[in-house]
């Protein structure tokens, strides 16, 4: 009988184990944030969809794909990142800048897509509790360096870890801007138009979730909006708390939403692959070897520490 096949990842990587936990739905949404700050990324995405129409679907469909990448088969993870790419490659947008069109797959903007969202999904994880070393949290920078190729980057060119993440955020921010691109993204985050009847709901559920989301995001960024954010500490502390009530949710309850990427791949590869970031903590010696990051857990962790 033929060795189940464990994907791109596998049962022994940060990235399978962490991708499970439901703080990655705020994460998906800092993303966002972070996202419309390059001015020619969020044009290349308002100018080739209905964002305001279709944002959650926008959200789900990026969380099917990173699920796919994550606990799909080796194939599926392939043919996934294939269908991307040739979406990609027949978009384009208008520069705000200068007005000229430009490829939507340019590497530059995919870099700066990438990046924002391995940034948030490692930094949300951390902050709302989740107990990464410092050299776990840069293998987790450097496996998703996987999924950087399948969008169509060269691995060699992407951060392999927190430190080089830290610098190409550096380099970039005099790149980024809070443009009416970004002010339409930030408005419909903050208000999403909903029916009448669940107006209620995104007021008392909704609105403190992308509040929380947005709080999360460096200092310079809030900057750049320029709407102000609670302190870090409070942040941190609203971090924690949200992620220990939707942690207390059965993980098999979660797991049954579609599209259901967990429970077929612990069909697949036995109860054993079930992912908790917990488990990590008996590899922790091994990855903090000697030539890892030397920062220290949370406190050292330069892109949401840093209020400049």
């Amino acid at each position: 009988m033929a060795a189940p096949d464990p994907g791109l990842y596998g049962p022994g990587s940060v990235t399978w184990q962490c991708h499970g936990d439901p703080m990655m739905w705020l994460a998906g949404v800092r993303a966002l944030y972070l996202q419309a700050l390059h001015p020619r990324a969020v044009r290349g995405v308002l100018e080739n969809s209905a964002f305001e129409r279709d944002a959650w679907g926008r959200l789900l469909r990026t969380a099917d794909f990173v699920g796919t990448l994550t606990y799909g088969t080796a194939e599926a993870a392939e043919r996934a990142g294939a269908r991307v790419r040739r979406i990609h490659r027949r978009l384009s947008a208008t520069d705000p800048a200068t007005g000229r069109r430009f490829p939507v797959d340019d590497p530059e903007l995919l870099l700066w897509v990438h990046c924002a969202q391995i940034d948030s999904f490692l930094h949300v994880l951390r902050r709302s509790g989740i107990p990464l070393t410092p050299a776990q949290a840069d293998r987790y920078v450097d496996e998703n360096r996987v999924n950087a190729r399948l969008v169509g980057l060269d691995p060699a060119g992407v951060p392999a870890g927190t430190a080089e993440l830290a610098a190409y955020f550096d380099a970039v921010r005099p790149a980024l801007a809070a443009g009416p691109d970004a002010r339409a993204v930030d408005a419909f985050l903050r208000s999403p138009p909903v029916p009448p009847a669940l107006v209620p709901g995104r007021n008392l559920l909704w609105r403190p979730f992308a509040g929380l989301a947005y709080g999360s995001l460096p200092g310079w960024a809030h900057q750049l909006y320029g709407r102000p954010a609670p302190a870090p500490y409070v942040v941190t502390r609203r971090m924690r708390l949200t992620g220990r009530v939707l942690r207390s949710i059965p993980a098999g309850l979660r797991w049954q939403l579609p599209p259901g990427h967990i429970l077929r791949a612990m069909r697949r590869m036995g109860p054993g692959s079930r992912p908790s970031p917990y488990t990590l903590r008996t590899s922790a010696a091994i990855l903090d070897r000697p030539g890892r990051a030397q920062h220290d857990d949370g406190g050292g962790f330069k892109t949401w520490r840093s209020p400049d």
